[in-house]
C-alpha cells in the first residue's frame, strides 16, 4: 500500500480524505481536502424510526444499506473527485450502534482493497470535534468541547485533536438529546424531540415549573463535577404532567417545555464553562444534534462570553452525523503522519474517546 500522504504529493498541499459515517440513523459520505470540505452527502432515516418513538438499529442498518451507494456517488459527483483521487479513506469505528456502524466499516474496507487507501477507523466523538475545522480552521490548543446529541453528551478537553482528547465528563444516565425525546413523548409531541421542545419553548415561561438540576448539589459537584444526569429530570416532568392531569388542570406544553429545556441548557452551559476555567481553555467547541438547540447556544454564548472563552458553534449541517468530520479527521490524521489502522479493524459500540484511531 502507498504511503498515504507527503508534501506535495497532493495538489493544495492537504490531505485528500473520504470519510464514512452511520454510527446511527445517519449515512454520510463526505470528501475534504485539508481543512475545505469538498463534498457532504448525507441520508437520513430518521423518518423510519418516527412511529417507534426512537431509533430502532435493525432498521438503521437496513437503511445504511440501501443509502450507502447513492451517497457515495453523490460525494463524488458534488467534489468532482473519485475514490481512485483520495489519499486515505477514513471511517467511523465507534462509539455507536454495532450493526449501523458494521455497514459503513464494511464498505470502507471493501474500498480501501479495491482502491489500494490506506484506511483509517476513528472515534465519533472526537470527529464532532474536529468537523469544527472545516468552518473556522486549525483548533488552538487546548480546546474544551461539548457535544450533546441524542445518544451523546459528553465534556472533553482536546489538547490535540490527532493524539490527546481527555473525557473530563460525560451523561451518568440518559444522554440530553434522549431526555428531550423522552418529555417531548410525554407531552404528546412527535419524534424526535429536539426541535419540537425547541419549538415549544419559544411561548412559554422558563421560570414556570423549577424543575431539579442534575448533579449540581455539594456532594454531587465533588463526585461528578462535570458529570450530567438528566432521568431525575425526566421524572420530574412525568410527576408534574401526572399531577396537573390528576387535578384536572390543563397542561401547559410551552411552559413545561421552557422549564424543562432551561434545566438542562443551565446545567450543561455551567458546567462547560466551569471545566474550561478549570483547565485553562480558553476556546469551547460545541456539537452534536442538540447544538442547534437556540437556548443552549444562547445559555453557552452568554456565560463564556462573561468567563472571556471564545466559542465555536459549526453550522448545523455539521452538527448531526456527517461524513465530512470523519474525512476531516481523517485529513488530520493524515498530514501528522498518523499511522493507519489495520483492515481488520473491529467496530467498537463503545470506543472510549482516548483512542482516536482504531
Amino acid at each position: 500500500m502507498r504511503s498515504a500522504w507527503h508534501h506535495g504529493g497532493v495538489s493544495n498541499d492537504a490531505p485528500l480524505v473520504m470519510g464514512i459515517e452511520s454510527s446511527c440513523d445517519e449515512t454520510g459520505v463526505g470528501i475534504v481536502r485539508g481543512t475545505e470540505l469538498l463534498a457532504n452527502a448525507v441520508a437520513s432515516s430518521v423518518e423510519e424510526h418516527v412511529r417507534f418513538g426512537g431509533v430502532v438499529p435493525e432498521v438503521a442498518s437496513r437503511a445504511h444499506l440501501e443509502a450507502f451507494v447513492p451517497m457515495l456517488e453523490k460525494a463524488q459527483a458534488d467534489a468532482g473527485v473519485s475514490v481512485a483521487d483520495v489519499d486515505a479513506i477514513a471511517v467511523t469505528s465507534g462509539p455507536g450502534l454495532t450493526g449501523a456502524l458494521l455497514v459503513g466499516i464494511a464498505a470502507a474496507k471493501a474500498l480501501a482493497i479495491a482502491y489500494d487507501k490506506p484506511l483509517y477507523g476513528v472515534n465519533h466523538l472526537v470527529a464532532h470535534v474536529c468537523v469544527d475545522r472545516l468552518e473556522h480552521g486549525e483548533l488552538p490548543e487546548p480546546t474544551a468541547a461539548l457535544l450533546v446529541s441524542g445518544g451523546h453528551t459528553n465534556l472533553l478537553l482536546v489538547d490535540d485533536v490527532t493524539s490527546s482528547v481527555r473525557m473530563l465528563g460525560e451523561t451518568i444516565d440518559d444522554a440530553a438529546g434522549e431526555a428531550f425525546d423522552k418529555v417531548a413523548r410525554l407531552l404528546g409531541l412527535p419524534y424526535p424531540g429536539g426541535p419540537q421542545i425547541d419549538r415549544a419553548a419559544r411561548d412559554g415561561d422558563p421560570s414556570a415549573i423549577a424543575f431539579p438540576r442534575g448533579l449540581t448539589a455539594g456532594r454531587d459537584m465533588e463526585k461528578h463535577r462535570y458529570d450530567f444526569s438528566f432521568s431525575g429530570l425526566k421524572s420530574a416532568v412525568a410527576r408534574h404532567v401526572e399531577h396537573e392531569e390528576r387535578m384536572g388542570r390543563a397542561i401547559s406544553v410551552p411552559d413545561v417545555a421552557a422549564s424543562f429545556q432551561d434545566a438542562v441548557c443551565d446545567v450543561l452551559s455551567a458546567k462547560t464553562v466551569r471545566a474550561c476555567l478549570d483547565h485553562g481553555a480558553q476556546h469551547l467547541v460545541l456539537g452534536g444534534g442538540v447544538a442547534a438547540n437556540q437556548r443552549l447556544r444562547h445559555f453557552v454564548l452568554e456565560r463564556a462570553g462573561e468567563a472571556g472563552i471564545d466559542v465555536r458553534i459549526p453550522p448545523p449541517v455539521l452538527c448531526t452525523d456527517n461524513g465530512a468530520m470523519v474525512a476531516a479527521l481523517g485529513s488530520a490524521l493524515v498530514a501528522k503522519g498518523v499511522a493507519p489502522s489495520a483492515l481488520d479493524l473491529p467496530a467498537d459500540s463503545s470506543m472510549p474517546v482516548t483512542q482516536i484511531v482504531a
